[in-house]
């Protein structure tokens, strides 16, 4: 199948990418000519893990990048509408989606042949058929359902893993206003015959998605919630969701007697809360969504809540045991909001990193793969070090922001150090008794 990925951020260019290699010709389409220019060089424009392997196996045999959008969709059977869809504090603004569809219906007025028109941006319920369907209508002068198909496809990608996910997906959403829309759809996914499969129609493929992104969100904070109230009793956060854990609903026992954890459990544990471009900005839409429709959405506001006030836990524990921190050599590790990518968009680390700034610290900072993005970012708010024994080598405080994989070699790297600085672990990865002065989340 030809497609056009209108969009190259985190979803549509990894989208894109996958659809090359699973042997779809592939165009993408992006209003910035250099991102389309990174891409045919074959350097990505942003990280994610296996992305420059695909881009070096693909371009430009089955994937390219245009700035004419135009002629992508002339030249393509189905479009993916992949731009962002920014929240406002109200509402979620559509006006990418809005540009896009004109633009697509414009083109869709010149081509004789059946084309199917997709969005993979996460949208409220409703904006498929109630917003783009009908610009797509009037600046096509055609009609959706005989000249054109319309669909959801929502994504389900974890940034950092997000190339697994779309290529080993554990269920497909298609989202169709008839069933040749549902159909086309389902073409462009035939290769995943053991995925289960979603056929329903656009509104409730919408609602899957938000759906989805909520109940994490709402497990990081119930578990951060508990951790506060194990910090005021004197109970381990940590010691107390081993227990939960061992639920057989959350961990179950095989035949065999093993016991398998399932990556929902993730993210029941407790933390410094969660960033990114998706997990804050859903809630809030939906939460937003729902009261616009005359549905208080009291959870949820709730999770935003506790969300919004975690960091703050940092710097309360690095005051409490160091008190005035002016002038004090203080070193954060990890400022993107996850492992495994460099998107640092509503990351914990930078609201503390902002307050101990004011407050005088003198930071340091360490991440794999987020520093330029940070630099950017932060400015001169604090200094980057180019590996994490430099980061560490004088601080009288380390904050652990991101659970990156090489902060568990951190014991036995402060075990060298003259000193014993205070390690305030916000991610709970470090045993508390493997260090001489051990501070976390979650723990008195």
């Amino acid at each position: 199948m030809k497609v056009s990925v209108i969009g190259t951020g985190y979803v549509g260019l990894v989208s894109g990418a996958c659809l090359s290699h699973l042997g779809h010709t592939v165009v993408c389409v992006d209003v910035d000519p250099r991102k389309v220019d990174m891409i045919m060089e074959k350097n990505p424009p942003i990280y994610e893990k296996g992305l420059q392997e695909l881009l070096d196996e693909n371009v430009p045999a089955r994937l390219t990048a245009t700035t004419d959008l135009r002629k992508a969709v002339l030249e393509s059977d189905l479009s993916l509408i992949a731009v962002g869809t920014p929240f406002d504090g109200q509402i979620i603004d559509l006006k990418y989606i809005r540009q896009v569809a004109k633009e697509i219906g414009e083109a869709l007025k010149d081509k004789p042949d059946y084309h199917m028109v997709v969005v993979k941006s996460t949208v409220v319920p409703g904006t498929t058929t109630d917003v783009v369907l009908p610009i797509l209508e009037e600046a096509s002068g055609k009609t959706a359902g005989v000249d054109f198909g319309v669909g959801m496809n929502p994504e389900f990608l974890r940034e950092g893993e997000a190339i697994e996910d779309f290529m080993q997906p554990d269920r497909i959403v298609f989202g169709g206003i008839d069933e040749r829309s549902i159909d086309s759809l389902a073409a462009l996914y035939e290769v995943f015959d053991k995925s289960d499969k979603v056929r329903t129609d656009p509104r409730t493929a919408e609602m899957i998605k938000y759906t989805a992104n909520s109940l994490l969100a709402t497990l990081i904070s119930f578990s951060n919630e508990i951790a506060n109230l194990c910090a005021a009793q004197k109970v381990d956060v940590a010691e107390a969701m081993h227990g939960v854990h061992l639920d057989r609903r959350f961990s179950p026992i095989l035949p065999s007697g093993e016991r398998v954890s399932p990556g929902f459990v993730s993210y029941v544990w407790p933390g410094a809360g969660f960033g990114g471009s998706c997990f804050p900005k859903d809630v809030k839409a939906l939460v937003a969504h729902g009261e616009n429709g005359g549905v208080p959405m009291q959870l949820l506001k709730s999770v935003i809540d506790v969300n919004n006030r975690q960091p703050q836990k940092m710097v309360d524990m690095l005051e409490d045991r160091l008190g005035d921190i002016s002038g004090r050599k203080v070193t954060v590790l990890g400022v993107a909001f996850k492992p495994g990518t460099d998107d640092i968009r509503e990351s914990p680390a930078i609201p503390v990193i902002r307050q101990l700034a004011d407050k005088g610290a003198l930071l340091t900072a360490f991440d794999p793969i987020a520093r330029h993005e940070a630099e950017r970012e932060l400015g001169d708010k604090l200094s980057f070090r180019d590996t994490l024994d430099e980061a560490i080598a004088d601080a009288e405080a380390i904050l652990i922001m991101t659970a990156w994989p090489e902060f568990k070699a951190l014991p036995e790297m402060i075990s060298k150090l003259p000193g014993a600085p205070l390690l305030v672990d916000g991610r709970r990865m470090i045993e508390k008794d493997s260090v001489p002065n051990y501070a976390g989340i979650g723990l008195q």
